[in-house]
């Protein structure tokens, strides 16, 4: 039995470690966002100070705005986001996990504007979703990502669903083609996927403290479980990505920022976000000049975020033999810019590689671990 002082030491380390959660997953403590989802976000949808530059940083305070909100009373827990590659003004997303194989088309004023029932497929944990175009029939592409694995390891191989991109905005019960993989180092936790949009190759995030890029293999069986190989490291709890429309650089997103990478282990820079409840989701529009950023929650918004001048022009170097498929020349003609867009993301190199976290919240974590030591070092001596 543990002493009196013992009882009261457990306790308030669980107290502690309740408000550390509280404040790592709900974002409201770091962001200051209120109940709403609105965050600093004033009735226009730009924030407050949007051209100040943050001190330290050399970049700016935003720039983004919130380009709608979901409609749709069923649409609450937001994962995936994808622009339609062949519609204009169209939108996919899904929700998380229990949700059933659905999916949501969304017009540009956040009302839903058709849903579609993936036939045959299951919806374990659903977390991610990616747009690509066929380059034999200039199609649109859909692939619906469920990776999650919250026990790292708890199933024995994960799913991908291809759909062909419904032709009309109507409800309708659509085919999927399923593929099952594997890594190649045993279980991982995802929320990441992203599809190449020249080769039509696909990856894998895994949401972790030591996150990866994994890279399946370049055809895709059905009979048979295709196995993900490591091809880069990735930010602390990656949580979405996604290719660019000309497929010269992705993004991938974590709670608290994006990072723009050439290839896997070659970072541009880190973009500003806007501050989100639950940051869940990450695409770009299909101009390649701006970020879409969402987050889980009812009537929850979709951001736009200008990409600057100087990650859209790091993003296209000279492609060489060993870099042709991570980042293949800038498509021509990509170069016009429809409105003026602040900087809103420091430049290549200049604060060194994204973790994902601030530095106060790996700060909690080591203190959260240390303090879990101390208790169970205290119930051990107090149960001999």
């Amino acid at each position: 039995m543990l002493s009196k002082a013992g009882e009261v030491l457990v306790r308030v380390f669980a107290v502690v470690c309740l408000a550390a959660a509280a404040v790592l997953s709900g974002q409201g403590a770091w962001a200051g966002e209120g109940r709403d989802g609105r965050g600093d976000a004033g009735r226009d949808g730009t924030r407050a100070g949007e051209h100040g530059v943050s001190a330290g940083t050399g970049r700016a305070d935003g720039g983004e705005r919130i380009l709608f909100r979901f409609k749709d009373s069923r649409i609450t827990e937001s994962s995936g986001l994808a622009v339609s590659p062949t519609g204009k003004d169209v939108y996919y997303t899904h929700n998380d996990s229990s949700a059933g194989p659905v999916f949501f088309a969304v017009g540009p004023d956040g009302r839903t504007r058709a849903t579609f029932t993936l036939r045959g497929a299951a919806s374990r944990d659903w977390e991610g979703m990616a747009a690509s175009t066929d380059p034999r029939t200039g199609r649109g592409v859909l692939w619906f990502a469920d990776i999650g694995d919250n026990l790292e390891g708890a199933w024995p191989d994960v799913s991908v669903y291809k759909v062909a991109e419904p032709a009309t905005l109507s409800d309708a019960v659509v085919p999927a083609v399923r593929y099952r993989f594997r890594y190649e180092d045993g279980g991982h936790n995802a929320e990441g996927i992203m599809v190449h949009p020249r080769t039509g190759r696909l990856s894998i995030v895994t949401k972790q403290f030591a996150g990866a890029v994994y890279q399946a293999p370049k055809r895709l069986r059905t009979d048979r479980v295709n196995v993900l190989r490591k091809v880069g490291s990735a930010p602390i709890m990656a949580t979405d990505a996604a290719y660019a429309p000309d497929g010269s650089s992705f993004v991938i997103r974590t709670y608290f920022s994006a990072t723009v990478y050439r290839a896997p282990g070659e970072q541009i820079a880190r973009v500003t976000m806007p501050e989100l409840r639950q940051a869940e989701s990450i695409t770009y529009t299909r101009d390649g000049r701006y970020l879409l950023t969402g987050s889980e929650g009812s009537r929850s918004p979709v951001y736009r975020v200008p990409l600057p001048e100087s990650v859209l022009g790091a993003a296209a170097p000279e492609p060489t033999s060993a870099r042709r498929e991570a980042a293949p020349a800038r498509a021509p003609g990509a170069t016009g810019d429809p409105e003026p867009t602040p900087v809103a993301a420091v430049k290549a190199g200049e604060e060194g590689t994204d973790t994902g976290l601030p530095i106060s919240a790996v700060l909690l974590w080591l203190a959260i671990a240390g303090g879990a030591i101390g208790v169970i070092t205290l119930i051990a001596r107090g149960t001999r």
